[in-house]
């Protein structure tokens, strides 16, 4: 997009930005020094000022490295939102070391497939999920395992509710390789050094599929998760006075950088929520006052639902942001209608970005809403529109594949050089292209739209659903013979997730079977990724090369609803 045009749309923010050379961790040193008495972050009602963060961050530091941290190492962060969460990762950057998150809710399988492919030699978790860890030890490459209450930055009335709640439910744990990061001695005279960082060093790894539903690790260096921070702070126009809810979780490209990093990079306030429930966020924006409102589509659906929310005077929000699935029109006319009525001027934009470019890479402009868009991309990040067979650029209105290029997109994905060359192509321009798998075309102006995903994959609550390995587990018990799992447009979710299933001997199709095998789906996977329903089928239908036919099932599913 040309300057000027830019600038048509997007008024005084910059067409482009300058990132600097150094550390994720320098750079919000800066913030530590420039806001030193501002709220950094807010914790069920505790706080605390960025000077307080960066002491918080030096004692970790500190901590990480008495246990053996060094420059290279990587700390598996197996935590909610949380202080300890936020914490580490800035302090594991500050030692130069490699942050990789991993859900807390993830199963033993999925906990030892992510900490093997880390090569994780340390961890960070709460004392609630310890034993599970604790279970694979044997199987990991973990030297220490460090051990946190999620209590420990309560505010103190809470604390101690919640402290003595959990006393019939105390965990021991095994000294030799495990320690309570809170007992942990300091001994530090002063505040660790920095280690000195690179932008192209590797700094973060999110969990990603990829395109064959495998999970994947993405590596995201310094220069990719201070790029996308800076480029959504100048989008937003994030300041002091800014709060934002940090709704999405920090292991989800989403919550971490644009719910936090983005907001502590700008001197913002961020708050900390452990767990969701549409009850207490509707409370903490009452309370709370936001001016910015980050989420996914069933989150607002859910607010629209809350009366706490509908009745709440809404005139301090200044931004509401739809990411990480397509946001219907009709919520947003809903979501909009209600924040007018209450008071606000703001509405819903929504936008675009995925893992592979740490998250959000584009969103429409606060006053150019249009509709099936998903704006422009943000400073410093190119998209293109080509043809997924020769990479030639599609002309406006023609769809093709979004490709992006820009100081957002991944290094690769983690020790997967076949993944990592499907993904990352150089063109004849010589630069670094990002083929996302993804459908859309641009306007004349130069807004992009969104069509549909060439991978086969299903948005659950904004979270990636991959069905093949829904399949792979299903196929699992002992009665399946075939499995094909499909989404499902839901009012509530956007999309859910359903079964169809082939049993070895259809006789045994029942509802107790159905409830038999999701519960025996929801042992091995994260909630999100099970299904919500399972259909038996005597056969399952077959292409013509013999491979399940999803595509047919879809259609059917399509034709019913219509239907209806």
């Amino acid at each position: 997009m040309e300057t000027r045009d830019w600038h048509k749309f997007y008024g005084d923010i910059p067409h482009n930005l300058h990132y600097p050379e150094g550390s994720l961790y320098a750079l919000l040193k800066k913030s530590i020094d420039n806001h030193p008495d501002a709220v950094a972050y807010d914790f069920l009602g505790k706080t605390a000022t960025y000077s307080e963060m960066g002491s918080q961050i030096d004692e970790y530091a500190c901590k990480f490295r008495k246990a053996g941290f060094r420059a290279g190492d990587t700390l598996s962060i197996i935590l909610p939102t949380s202080p300890q969460g936020v914490v580490a990762f800035y302090a594991v950057n500050k030692l130069g070391g490699i942050a990789s998150f991993i859900h807390p809710l993830s199963t033993e399988t999925e906990l030892k497939h992510y900490l093997t492919l880390s090569h994780s030699r340390f961890a960070l978790t709460l004392d609630m999920f310890y034993e599970k860890i604790a279970h694979i030890k044997t199987q990991v490459s973990l030297e220490k395992l460090l051990v946190t209450k999620i209590s420990t930055y309560m505010p103190a009335v809470k604390k101690i509710a919640f402290d003595l709640m959990m006393l019939s439910k105390k965990v021991k744990i095994n000294r030799q390789w495990a320690e309570w990061l809170e007992l942990m001695e300091e001994n530090c005279e002063k505040a660790v050094d920095a280690v000195v960082s690179d932008k192209d060093e590797l700094a973060v790894i999110l969990y990603s599929g990829g395109t064959t539903g495998v999970p994947k690790g993405v590596m995201l260096t310094n220069g990719n998760i201070v790029s996308e921070g800076m480029q959504v702070a100048v989008w937003g126009k994030l300041d002091e006075s800014d709060t934002i809810l940090a709704i999405l979780p920090i292991f989800h490209g989403f919550g971490l950088s644009v719910c936090v990093n983005a907001a502590l990079l700008a001197g913002a306030r961020t708050v900390l929520i452990p767990k969701f429930t549409v009850k207490d966020v509707a409370r903490l924006i009452k309370k709370k006052k936001p001016t910015f409102l980050i989420g996914v589509p069933t989150l607002f659906k859910a607010l629209l639902d809350e009366r706490v929310f509908r009745k709440s005077n809404l005139s301090f929000l200044k931004m509401s942001f739809s990411g990480a699935d397509s946001l219907p029109r009709t919520l947003k006319e809903a979501f909009d209608e209600t924040v007018h009525k209450n008071g606000g001027k703001s509405v819903l934009l929504e936008g675009y970005g995925l893992t592979e470019a740490v998250t959000a890479i584009m969103a429409l402009p606060a006053h150019e809403y249009r509709e099936g868009s998903i704006g422009l991309p943000f400073p410093g990040m190119d998209v293109k529109i080509v043809d997924p067979d020769n990479f030639v650029e599609r002309p406006h209105g023609r769809i093709g594949e979004i490709i992006i290029n820009g100081p957002a997109v991944m290094k690769g994905y983690l020790n997967n050089p076949e993944e990592t060359a499907a993904a990352l192509k150089v063109h004849d321009d010589g630069k670094i292209w990002l083929h996302t798998g993804d459908l859309g075309y641009r306007d004349k102006d130069g807004f992009f739209y969104f069509k549909q995903r060439l991978k086969r994959m299903i948005k659950s609550s904004g979270m990636n659903v991959y069905p093949s390995e829904v399949e792979n587990v299903i196929c699992q018990h002992k009665d399946v013979k075939f499995a094909c799992v499909i989404g499902l447009e839901d009012d509530r979710q956007m999309t859910r997730v359903k079964a169809f299933v082939e049993l070895h001997n259809p006789a045994l199709a029942s509802a107790e079977k159905e409830k038999e095998i999701i519960a025996f789906v929801r042992e091995q996977l994260i909630k999100w990724s099970c299904p919500r329903e399972i259909e038996f089928m005597e056969k399952l239908p077959l292409t013509k090369i013999g491979k399940v036919d999803f595509r047919k099932l879809e259609e059917r599913e399509n034709e019913k609803r219509r239907g209806n």
